[in-house]
């Protein structure tokens, strides 16, 4: 197992961190100064022997650290099996962060995250944002995670390349590794670690509205291209209906044409807003079942477009259809096991 902790700014409590990981472990510590001053400098000399110094000329933020980690592991660690992200602050035990790492180990194929429960003590902005996120999320994308910001997590060397093409340089980087595992129906297990708050988060660089507003962006994106996608396709099935009102397969061409007009853009803005350039090998079974679920929009409203006007017909069969769209999606597009909370 490989320790990466991304640093900026730190304090003793690095130290501590490394030193109780190095005390109760034999796992590999990377260590990335993230453009810290020189007043850190003395922190950064004192890491023991054996752990590994990358560094940052300037700030570049807490998901480009990540990513520069990961790119050096995995040149020179690829026979390395897991990962496992550690924040400088303190705030991730060393026996949680074996708990993490062991519970990874039973489950290679998942993200599993250390998830805190805010019990205690805790500052406001730290549980109001998560609380606030973790709704979010939930309405955006179907699935539940408690601690949605935790900056404990486990996952495979095997998924590095995923991991390096995820959009964000700071804070959104770890909201945007979620986005993309539900898309891809990563198991996500989620192990609860004891919530630890020093001096009242202080030495924490989380600035609220800046870093809220890019981990509320991606998710609101992510949301977003599939409302679009479905204002489009209904737009379009009633505007052509219209248009092919005097043929006889009009109401057949109008399904067809939205569907595979709204489909594309519902997949382009993910993967050029929210996603970038992430894996295409979902993208034929995603359209086999595009095309199934459009077959059994037609024919439904074949059926009931007769009794009621075409506008009211789209909108029910469309709220008909949708669990299955999201049950097929779930288990055939992107299956790649069950999500445990």
């Amino acid at each position: 197992m490989i320790v990466v902790i991304p640093a900026y700014e730190p304090d003793e409590k690095l130290l501590r961190v490394v030193a109780e990981l190095k005390r109760d472990t034999d796992y590999a510590i990377v260590v990335v100064n993230d453009g810290s001053s020189e007043a850190a400098e003395p922190v950064f000399a004192a890491l023991p022997e054996g752990v590994t110094l990358l560094r940052h000329a300037q700030n570049r933020g807490k998901g480009r650290a990540l990513k520069t980690a990961y790119e050096y592991i995995a040149a020179h660690f690829p026979q390395s099996e897991g990962i496992v992200t550690v924040d400088a602050d303190g705030q991730h035990l060393p026996a949680d962060v074996v708990r993490v790492s062991e519970d990874w180990e039973a489950h290679p194929e998942a993200l599993v995250l250390g998830s805190r429960r805010f019990t205690g003590t805790v500052p406001w902005r730290s549980r109001a944002g998560n609380a606030i996120t973790r709704v979010v999320f939930r309405l955006s994308t179907g699935v539940s995670v408690y601690d949605t910001q935790t900056g404990l997590r486990a996952f495979a060397v095997s998924s590095i390349p995923m991991m390096l093409e995820m959009r964000g340089e700071r804070y959104e980087y770890e909201i945007n590794v979620l986005l993309y595992a539900t898309r891809q129906h990563m198991p996500i297990r989620e192990v609860t670690i004891e919530t630890v708050y020093i001096a009242d988060n202080a030495s924490s660089h989380f600035h609220p509205m800046r870093d809220s507003w890019r981990i509320y962006k991606m998710i609101l994106l992510f949301a977003a291209s599939s409302l679009l996608a479905a204002a489009v396709d209904y737009v379009l099935v009633l505007s052509l209906s219209a248009l092919f009102a005097k043929q006889a397969q009009g109401l057949l061409w109008s399904v067809v044409l939205a569907r595979v007009i709204s489909s594309f853009l519902n997949h382009m803005l993910n993967r050029k807003l929210v996603f970038e350039d992430c894996s295409r090998r979902s993208v034929f079974r995603y359209y086999l079942v595009a095309a199934g679920i459009m077959a059994a929009n037609y024919g439904l409203l074949s059926l009931i477009s007769g009794v009621m006007p075409l506008a009211l017909a789209k909108l029910l069969v469309e709220l008909a259809l949708y669990p299955l769209s999201f049950y097929l999606q779930r288990r055939f597009v992107f299956a790649r096991g069950e999500r445990i909370s």
